[in-house]
């Protein structure tokens, strides 16, 4: 009996259920300012906050933890390197076998990393399949979202900025996690700074994986029109944001509407959708 497949299957569900600590349970998180709450008190919070970051302790209050929001991805864990969920994390495993299995030609790529979760298991299926010759972009800016900068009108108003201390991650922890999983290596590229600048100038000559979680209209609109046309054909497109994100949703709508694309869009989750690439 050859065991191989089924060893390779099982490092890679532990390690989907270590980036999202679904095997734990995350039972306490740091306490944080509600973006809307301006009262006196989070001010005083947050100096007492600072003095203690300088010791490395923190205040932190207990958060059930609630396995079913987890693998839907609903929540925003204190410590894992993800926030999309298990059902997620299991179609991006799949989009990536298909196109190992069939050798579709191009790299991996994540245009919002976060803590780098998703591509940490970018990279392990490389590994775990024997690929040598891909590359994964890890693209971010790594200090969180962009304030809107009025290109689209469609992001006006937009306050997601105003979650940077728990969006915003520095690239340094983003490499930290990889390192943590063994997973850092010369076939891991970083792209710092906004989609705007880095995406049209990026290295990349072909893409199999194109996966989106920018949020907003500007980050999801900026990823498809410098990237999409460098996806091969058989190609896989993911969106983390379509179904709970208004503003992406539409930049990915009216993407596809001026640029003829009629691939079915399928659902993943209530919040994510994919499509594979025919032309």
């Amino acid at each position: 009996m050859n065991d191989g497949p089924r060893a390779r299957q099982m490092y890679l569900d532990l390690l989907k259920n270590c980036l999202t600590r679904y095997n734990i349970g995350e039972t306490y998180g740091e306490v944080r300012r509600p973006v809307t709450d301006r009262r006196k008190r989070w001010a005083v919070l947050a100096m007492a906050q600072r003095w203690l970051a300088t010791h490395n302790l923190a205040i932190v209050r207990q958060v059930p933890f609630d396995p079913d929001m987890r693998v839907e991805g609903l929540d925003w864990p204190a410590q894992a390197e993800t926030m999309i969920g298990l059902k997620r994390l299991q179609n991006l495993e799949d989009c990536v076998t298909d196109i190992l299995v069939n050798g579709v030609p191009g790299d991996l790529i994540e245009t919002g990393a976060w803590r780098g979760g998703a591509c940490i298991l970018m990279r392990a299926l490389l590994k775990v399949y024997g690929d040598t010759t891909r590359k994964v972009w890890v693209a971010d800016s790594f200090e969180g979202l962009p304030k809107p900068d009025g290109r689209y009108p469609q992001d006006a108003g937009d306050r997601l900025w105003k979650n940077n201390a728990i969006l915003g991650v520095s690239l340094e922890q983003v490499k930290a996690n990889f390192t943590r999983y063994g997973l850092l290596d010369s076939q891991v590229e970083f792209l710092k700074g906004w989609f705007k600048d880095t995406l049209p100038v990026a290295p990349i000559q072909r893409l199999a994986i194109l996966r989106l979680d920018g949020d907003m209209y500007a980050s999801t609109a900026d990823a498809l029109n410098s990237l999409y046309a460098k996806l091969s054909p058989g190609g896989y497109v993911i969106i983390d944001d379509y179904g709970v994100m208004s503003t992406c949703k539409q930049a990915v709508d009216d993407f596809r509407v001026k640029h003829g694309v009629t691939e079915e869009m399928r659902w993943i989750d209530r919040s994510g959708v994919f499509w594979r690439r025919h032309v």
